[in-house]
């Protein structure tokens, strides 16, 4: 008897880590890119989402609700990025002039995704976390509360210190010279105007 119960728990075991890899292999390019949104460097965030996604399997089973698991890592994702730079190893790491490989590339633009990614940077982590849960990924205030352990209200807040932040340093450079903030800024002071 002992022998068949060892089969069902390898079999759920075998069913579990079947559908943690089906997890891993679809959602890992989307936790990569937000998890190099938070940390601005490839090789941080590959780490980033080896660590979340290892946290992840060790409570996989606990996961009551198979829709929230995004929401979870995300929020794993978020701690270890501000974990990550309490930790006096990585106070001693130094950044070199030439990588190793390129394992990250970047799709070309005209100049204005990374003059933006320039001040997106330079934002405290709770503003940037807001920013890039919110821009980056597209996801709805109530869900970055959710992901984040905050309110609501304190989402609003954090974005609307970030953009304004992103305003004033976009308007004291050239960076974005040419780039209207908003295409739609024509319409509403032609609105206003009426």
């Amino acid at each position: 008897m002992a022998g068949g119960s060892d089969r069902t728990v390898s079999g759920r075991g075998a069913d579990r880590d079947a559908e943690f890899a089906a997890y891993m292999a679809a959602r890992q390019p989307s936790l990569l890119r937000t998890a190099y949104l938070l940390s601005g460097d490839p090789h941080t965030a590959e780490d980033l989402v080896q660590t979340a996604l290892a946290k992840l399997y060790l409570s996989w089973d606990k996961v009551r609700d198979q829709q929230m698991i995004d929401g979870y890592v995300r929020r794993i994702l978020v701690n270890e990025h501000n974990s990550l730079w309490r930790r006096a190893w990585k106070r001693r790491e130094h950044a070199s002039e030439t990588l190793p490989e390129q394992g990250y590339t970047h799709a070309p633009d005209d100049g204005l995704q990374a003059a933006l990614w320039n001040f997106v940077q330079t934002l405290p982590r709770k503003q940037r976390a807001v920013v890039v849960l919110r821009y980056y990924e597209d996801m709805s205030e109530a869900e970055i509360a959710r992901v984040l352990g905050i309110s609501p209200g304190t989402v609003k807040s954090q974005a609307s210190r970030a953009l304004a932040t992103l305003r004033g340093r976009a308007a004291e450079t050239d960076a974005l010279a040419g780039y209207r903030s908003d295409p739609t800024d024509t319409d509403r002071e032609g609105e206003e105007a009426r």
